[in-house]
């Protein structure tokens, strides 16, 4: 029996190179001042997702809300082997918090069930490395009324309209059954995401949204005009399907900073320093001793 999947994923800024600039005055993140990624563990569940369709069938679904930017890692997606992807955009649902990200969401989810295909699963990352909350998709679970597996590390089986799955918890794991359908939340211990198939990035590289188009035309003038070329991409099924939070359903009293009732208080930026020092004795042994004590205090 095939199982169809929804992968909620999120670009994010890299936060490996923080700067002064990566907060704004009101308390949201300035992603303009830093470089974006695929949020680690939404690759992790990605890639859950793809093993149960290589495993039992079916097809997987990519969504993702951010500005028009963020279809960069949705055309990653197919570039790993998604069959579909969708951007979710909309200029009201900036600075929304987890509690409004999760109900656009959830509006979204359920228009791809209407719309586009019914799921059995929803994946998503354990949690993204620019918030760290954790919340958003268990908060999409409790608003579609899915049942959810958190810190999922693996599905061990599929079958009879229930699933098992394995939970990585910090003192050990934990063997879970459930119901169908229903949302897990993936850690990154779960897999190893395969990368992009060169195959699929040759077949997928005009993959592009209608915002993307004037830049599309600059690098390819033998389309002429927006119209040839979104008809071309349309025929090739390589047009990214965009949203915005009314086309989901979205109430927009309920979205974006207005209906975000988390709200950042104050910044403050630390340095951490030390005027501690150590000699280290300079042979193979003192540094084996070094190594030593940094992976003994957790700095390595």
């Amino acid at each position: 029996m095939p199982y169809h999947s929804v992968v909620l994923v999120k670009q994010v800024p890299d936060t490996a190179n923080i700067t002064g600039q990566a907060m704004k005055e009101d308390g949201t993140i300035n992603r303009a001042a830093l470089p974006a990624v695929f949020n680690p563990e939404d690759l992790n569940a990605l890639e859950m997702a793809l093993r149960v369709k290589e495993a039992y069938g079916g097809r997987v679904t990519v969504l993702t809300m951010g500005p028009p930017r963020a279809a960069e890692v949705l055309r990653e997606a197919l570039y790993r082997g998604a069959d579909r992807v969708i951007l979710l955009t909309d200029r009201k649902t900036a600075g929304s918090d987890t509690l409004a990200t999760s109900y656009v969401l959830k509006c979204a989810v359920e228009a791809i069930a209407e719309r586009v295909e019914a799921w059995d699963l929803v994946f998503c990352g354990r949690q993204a490395i620019d918030g760290d909350t954790a919340q958003v998709g268990p908060q999409v679970a409790e608003k579609l009324g899915l049942p959810q597996i958190t810190y999922a590390e693996e599905i061990l089986s599929l079958g009879e309209g229930e699933i098992v799955a394995r939970r990585a918890l910090p003192l050990g794991t934990e063997t879970v059954r459930c119901s169908l359908p229903c949302l897990l939340t993936v850690v990154g211990s779960a897999n190893v995401a395969r990368p992009p198939n060169v195959r699929r990035m040759m077949a997928y590289k005009l993959a592009a949204t209608p915002f993307e188009y004037p830049g599309l035309l600059q690098e390819w003038p033998e389309f002429e005009s927006e119209e040839t070329l979104d008809r071309y991409l349309s025929e090739r099924d390589q047009k990214i399907l965009v949203w915005s939070a009314s086309d989901v359903g979205a109430d927009y009293g309920r979205v974006g900073l207005a209906g975000s009732p988390t709200k950042v208080l104050n910044v403050d930026f630390v340095a951490l320093g030390s005027s501690d020092s150590k000699e280290v004795e300079e042979s193979t042994e003192g540094l084996a001793r070094m190594v030593q004590e940094l992976i003994q205090d957790y700095i390595l």
